[in-house]
């Protein structure tokens, strides 16, 4: 009795009962999603950050010294920051729930014998699912019966173009050197080691999330929910982003500053008690003075500058979905990014021809029509070579799919069918030829269809004078010989090298031929595809965008370590790499098979890794991040997801991209311009530049008003300022000058320096030195004019206090990055209103009395000008004499240790 085929063993599908069963056994079709952090436990994360709660402490001491306008502003701070981080982290929670976006509405099944329609939620395991043209596959599944079936698996695989699928068996392996026009893959350049994980597998599947592109099929499902794809990228998504560099440079800053602060002021405490001074005054002075050090501003500095960051990359068209992404961008070591829709077009294009008589280039965007043929550098048309006309003619007769012009208003011309069979359209249109007219004078009247066993399609037209046109592509390994081809031997040995050659290029290649009959009827089809006339070659990739070299070229100036992650070829990705400027080695190139089998060697030691699955993306990433690296990562897919996430930064495509991918991104390209993330790092490097400039003026002025303190009781000042005074000044200098920091543009050059080692702290490269000396300066300017004011027997506290927080905002103004321009006037602005209140308080009676001051004579008010002028000169040298950092100090990321 002969063993039935699957198509007729699971014709009747499931009984509705079983059907229950299985639902109630395996759970409902759809992607878990993570169980929400309620908003309180989110609010308590964000205030045990370091800084914050150093912010808290010297809130709480505000309050105690009665000082309620600086309590005020810290608090403001604190909440500021807390509600950003929160609505930050709710945003992000979005990413495992859009891959709900992907799943069916409802599937077509056989239940009972008779097919219905149901919820793709209460599709089971071993239900019978029946697909369509633009069906969205409901489940993983095995293709038990299929038809022309073509699926569309980019999003979740990274393959470039869809793949034919049949029943039952294995998909046939590559036999030679050049590509099938199904989209089956290329040869391995060692073919045991390199073939797919799906080359490998019992029988054709497809999975949860893939688009049917063609034909019809019949699949058995064999995993739903968590069990599917989708499901298992869901998993994959569930880590939590970490701290950004600067959240981790600035929580080892606060728990550092917290330290020294208290040390500090307890030693001022103690000073004073020992110099008789009254208790309760001094401990108002320590308190006083712990808040002043505390660089209050600090959070809303970061804010500000992220929010301006956020801004300006919204008018470039990037889209910034958690506001500390805007600075880890800056930071960026190793730019990781996907191939198909990220560095390519994600469009099909037919650039090589081949004919006998020579060789041609078709230039164009997608799918559109226009654009040109050229041989030896000089555009020609249909009637300048009929030998790549007859080949492009051909293309267009033997082509299933339809190339539809654009609707809605984006210019876009799409493909409808076979991306690769729309790119021959394309190709053909832009000689001149009219693939309407072309129908017309040969009407199909019969074909061939395509199987992957076959390798090739042939289709049959009624010729204008009576007789047959028989036209037939397909892999050339299966074409470029007899019987088919009754071409001399010289001619298919040429066309087989030059076939080779394009594949190497990491070309899809497709032979064409022909032939005319007189129409008499064959004795089967199949009889027509022997005794043709080959027409040429067709090499069809998928083109790097026009922005991808300039891009690629941009990181690796700014010392940016450029990688290529794909699901693709990896002779397919390494053309593509190598044409968008990403330069390996063989040894460079990994696959995802020989990282399974543990012999890709440290993963950091590639620069380009193909025939990855989304857990190898995540492994690769979290490689270069284990590595010491700032990893910003591109994709645009579902399969990219996971490896977004894990990211330092992940950044999708907004306009091809899954909502998988932007809703587990970063920051969202919304125009697909690759050449957006130069200048999204060239804007994160302004966000940290600002951030270490408003650090170097708030804690060299910090330092100063320590310094005064701890040494003004050894020259004769018992008490060099007043708490009042301390916290006036503080208020004046970590208030708007501070913040209008955030503000300051972006230094020239900032894009030729390397970026800054991850491990750096803050305060590294030299700042730690600068603000001491700074420090020191204000202090000694300080001190200096109030010893020779007491000296003099004029009012030196008064003297002091304004010449204190003068030179500070001379400070400010002197660590512009743009000096003499009017790049940031809220800046000028904030400084003159914070010296105008300064001088205010030395005169104006009701700011007399609160913080114990007396009026200066014009020619000590002229002094104590000049004096702080000298807070400009000298920060201005020293901006000179130590720039920021100087080409070339960081080298390239290298493989990591063991």
């Amino acid at each position: 009795m002969p063993t039935p085929r699957p198509a007729e063993r699971f014709a009747a599908g499931l009984s509705r009962e079983e059907a229950a069963r299985r639902l109630e056994e395996y759970g409902a079709n759809v992607v878990a999603r993570e169980r929400r952090t309620p908003v309180w436990r989110r609010v308590l994360q964000q205030l045990r950050d370091p800084l914050i709660v150093v912010l808290l402490v010297a809130a709480v001491l505000t309050l105690t010294t009665g000082d309620l306008p600086d309590a005020a502003v810290i608090l403001l701070v604190i909440t500021v920051n807390t509600v950003v981080g929160v609505v930050q982290e709710v945003r992000a929670e979005r990413a495992v729930t859009a891959l709900t976006a992907l799943s069916a509405p409802t599937a077509r099944v056989v239940r009972d014998g008779g097919e219905r329609s149901v919820p793709a939620a209460d599709v089971v395991p071993g239900d019978l699912v029946l697909l369509g043209e633009g069906d969205i596959v409901p489940a993983d599944g095995e293709v038990i019966d299929a038809a022309l079936l073509l699926v569309d698996e980019s999003a979740l695989t990274g393959e470039s173009v869809p793949v034919e699928k049949t029943a039952g068996a294995n998909r046939p392996p590559p036999e030679g050197p050049a590509d099938t026009v199904s989209g089956d893959t290329a040869p391995e350049e060692t073919a045991p080691e390199e073939t797919a994980p799906e080359e490998t597998a019992s029988a054709e599947t497809v999975s949860a999330g893939t688009v049917v592109v063609r034909g019809r099929g019949r699949v058995r499902i064999t995993g739903t929910g968590p069990d599917s794809a989708l499901g298992r990228i869901a998993a994959l998504m569930g880590t939590t982003p970490g701290l950004t560099p600067l959240q981790r440079r600035l929580a080892r800053f606060g728990r550092v500053l917290a330290a020294v602060t208290v040390a500090l002021c307890a030693v001022v405490l103690a000073l004073g008690l020992v110099r008789g001074q009254p208790v309760e005054l001094m401990v108002v002075a320590a308190i006083s003075l712990a808040v002043a050090a505390v660089p209050e501003s600090l959070p809303a500095v970061v804010t500000l500058a992220l929010a301006l960051g956020a801004r300006r990359m919204a008018e470039r068209h990037a889209i910034v979905r958690r506001l500390p992404a805007v600075e880890t961008l800056g930071s960026v070591t190793v730019f990781a990014t996907d191939k198909t829709g990220t560095l390519t077009e994600g469009r099909m294009a037919a650039e090589r021809l081949w004919t006998p008589r020579g060789e041609a280039t078709v230039s164009g965007t997608g799918y559109a029509p226009e654009g040109s043929v050229a041989r030896d550098g000089h555009q020609v048309t249909v009637h300048d070579a009929p030998d790549l006309a007859a080949l492009l003619r051909a293309s267009m007769l033997c082509n299933d799919a339809a190339l539809e012009p654009p609707s809605d208003g984006d210019g876009r011309w799409r493909a409808m069918g076979d991306p690769t069979e729309a790119a021959l359209l394309a190709a053909g249109a832009r000689l001149g030829l009219d693939p309407a007219a072309l129908e017309r004078e040969l009407p199909r009247t019969d074909e061939i269809p395509f199987d992957s066993a076959r390798k090739r399609m042939t289709t049959v037209h009624r010729a204008p004078g009576g007789g047959l046109r028989v036209v037939c592509k397909g892999a050339p390994e299966v074409m470029l010989r007899p019987p088919v081809l009754t071409d001399p031997p010289d001619t298919r040995t040429r066309a087989a090298a030059r076939a080779e050659a394009l594949a190497r290029e990491g070309y899809r290649v497709l032979a064409v031929a022909s032939a005319d009959h007189d129409g008499a009827p064959p004795r089967s089809l199949e009889s027509w595809e022997s005794g043709l006339s080959l027409l040429g070659l067709v090499g069809i990739l998928d083109p790097p965008r026009d922005s991808s070299r300039a891009t690629i070229t941009a990181c690796e100036q700014a010392g940016i370590t450029p990688v290529l992650i794909t699901g693709d070829h990896p002779l397919t990705a390494r053309a593509v790499a190598a044409r968008a400027g990403i330069v390996a080695r063989e040894d460079e190139v990994t696959t995802g098979m020989r990282i399974r089998r543990g012999t890709a060697g440290p993963l950091t030691a590639s620069r380009i890794y193909a025939r990855t699955t989304p857990d190898q993306k995540l492994d690769i990433v979290q490689a270069w991040r284990a590595s010491g690296q700032v990893v910003a990562m591109t994709g645009d897919g579902v399969n990219d997801g996971p490896a977004l996430r894990r990211a330092d930064i992940g950044v999708a495509m907004g306009q091809r991209g899954t909502e998988v991918a932007r809703q587990a991104a970063d920051l969202v390209l919304a125009d697909d311009n690759l050449g957006t993330v130069v200048a999204a790092v060239e804007e994160g490097r302004r966000v940290y530049a600002n951030v270490r400039r408003f650090l170097l003026y708030a804690l060299a002025g910090g330092t100063a008003e320590i310094l005064v303190m701890l040494i003004g009781p050894f020259l004769g000042m018992p008490l060099p300022l007043l708490p009042a005074q301390i916290l006036w000044i503080n208020l004046l200098t970590h208030g708007l000058p501070g913040v209008a920091m955030g503000a300051e543009p972006v230094e020239p050059g900032v894009m030729r320096h390397p970026p800054r080692p991850p491990e750096e702290s803050v305060l590294g490269a030299g700042l730690w030195p600068r603000l001491l000396v700074m420090g020191v300066f204000v202090a000694a300017v300080t001190l200096a004019a109030g010893v020779w004011a007491r000296e003099a027997g004029r009012p030196w506290q008064s003297m002091m206090f304004l010449i204190l927080g003068a030179t500070q905002l001379g400070v400010a103004l002197g660590s512009r990055a743009r000096p003499g321009s009017l790049a940031n006037p809220f800046l000028l602005l904030a400084v003159g209103t914070a010296l105008a209140l300064q001088v205010a308080g030395v005169y104006l009676p009701p700011l007399r009395a609160l913080l114990g001051t007396e009026p200066l004579p014009l020619v000590d008010l002229a002094i104590a000008g000049v004096l702080s002028g000298l807070g400009h000169v000298v920060m201005r040298v020293q901006r000179r004499l130590f720039p920021a950092r100087p080409p070339g100090t960081r080298s390239r990321p290298g493989p990591a240790p063991g």
